[in-house]
């Protein structure tokens, strides 16, 4: 399939899921990151889920990352509409968050991180491929922002379906590292 045809069929199935199926989900990919061979640092860089979209809520695995490292900091991105392009923000634990035009919750402040000096990144996305290509929303702030990080920053996402067939994947998408599963991840 190509990724427009993906992201149609894929936001349909996930807007199929219910919230007690959701909540089991997220638990199972828990239990699979938590099988990931890698090693919790500094910087972690997540996103706010956009609840319209069913998306995947990266809530337990921040949770658990912090229990491995005590000083973990938590960095989330901004997008800026005028450039086209994703900043990157530590923020405390008590930042707010205001919806930007996308619907996609951002925080309200934090301290500006540049993107080679984040360790891991949970990347956001409809679906992916055995060869760690991933279908976004289309925009392409995620493939942009991952060319300016560190090329040994580990790139994770999470997915509530197995790997798919991706025909239209190009040298401007990023791959993935890892990808989680409910039944297991991927490694890339």
């Amino acid at each position: 399939m190509i990724k427009e045809e993906i992201r149609i069929k894929y936001k349909s199935l996930r807007r199929k899921i219910s919230v007690a199926e959701k909540n089991k989900l997220e638990d199972l990919m828990l239990i699979q990151f938590q099988r990931l061979p890698i090693d919790i640092k500094l910087t972690l860089m997540t996103y706010a889920p956009i609840e319209v979209q069913n998306e995947y809520n990266p809530f337990l695995v921040e949770e658990y990352c912090m229990l491995k490292k005590e000083r973990l900091a938590l960095v989330y991105p901004i997008v800026d509409f005028e450039t086209e392009s994703m900043k990157s923000f530590i923020v405390p634990k008590d930042t707010e968050f205001e919806q930007n035009m996308y619907g996609v919750f951002e925080p309200v402040g934090g301290i500006r991180i540049f993107p080679e000096d984040i360790d891991i990144m949970l990347v956001p996305l409809l679906a992916f491929d055995i060869n760690g290509n991933r279908v976004g929303y289309g925009k392409g702030y995620y493939d942009k922002f991952i060319k300016l990080c560190n090329p040994n920053m580990i790139k994770i996402g999470f997915s509530f379906f197995d790997a798919v067939e991706i025909n239209d994947a190009n040298f401007m998408d990023e791959k993935l590292d890892f990808c989680v599963t409910t039944e297991r991840f991927y490694e890339f």
